[in-house]
């Protein structure tokens, strides 16, 4: 109940102080687990998030330096959040996120592992395309845009900002090679960014400019190729 009221907040909130829009909203699946990757440049990207994703059985980690913060302890309790220590590998975050995954439920996080200060791509960390091959489940690619400026354009220049939530096409990445895990993390984890920022405009596209997988996804957009055919697409039910 608490979590439905605080996700009406913030659905009322977001439409009354901007101007969300959502594109790809039937990418996301209605059942099951998977695994959704986005970019973070604001704070303003959790209530988008958590609004517009649209499952109340979303889980999320959240940097452990909030757990005793009056305000927004008890907004990551109701909202599913799980508290993560940054800087080192929390294995206990991870395996609560696997055995989530595992239910069947799904888990959104930002690959970078924090907000980019500079407002785009960095390099990804390889914890997400770990997540994705222990439990096995899909990768939903979602980009946000225009939350860099969303405060400064409301509380400066007193306008709504225009925010815009691009939703992805659900892909499988390949499985890890044993031989060679490290690489094979650093090449899904680089697939699933490159996946992020083929959503996002070039102003965004940081760290990936530049990167080979990024250009190859560009070019089958503009053949009209599925660019999740590459790796295993997956329908949505």
């Amino acid at each position: 109940m608490l979590n439905r009221l605080m996700r009406g907040m913030f659905f009322v909130l977001i439409n009354l102080l901007s101007r969300p829009n959502i594109e790809g909203r039937e990418n996301l699946p209605k059942s099951g687990a998977y695994l959704i990757v986005s970019n973070h440049m604001s704070m303003v990207d959790i209530p988008m998030g958590l609004t517009f994703f649209g499952r109340r059985d979303l889980k999320a980690w959240v940097a452990a330096k909030w757990s005793s913060h009056p305000l927004l302890a008890p907004i990551v309790h109701m909202s599913g959040g799980i508290f993560i220590v940054r800087g080192k590998v929390d294995r206990s975050a991870l395996q609560e996120a696997i055995n989530w995954l595992k239910s069947g439920r799904p888990f959104v996080l930002a690959p970078e592992g924090t907000r980019s200060r500079q407002g785009t791509l960095q390099r990804g960390k390889t914890g997400a395309a770990y997540l994705a091959a222990e439990a096995n489940v899909p990768v939903i690619p979602t980009g946000f845009i225009g939350t860099d400026e969303a405060m400064r354009t409301l509380f400066r220049r007193f306008r709504r900002p225009r925010i815009t939530l691009r939703i992805g096409k659900p892909f499988m990445l390949p499985p890890l090679d044993g031989n060679s895990q490290a690489a094979s993390l650093r090449k899904n984890t680089d697939e699933l960014m490159c996946r992020i920022a083929v959503l996002l405009p070039r102003r965004y596209w940081g760290h990936y400019a530049d990167h080979p997988r990024l250009q190859e996804l560009l070019e089958q957009e503009k053949g009209g190729s599925p660019a999740a055919e590459d790796t295993g697409s997956l329908d949505t039910p």
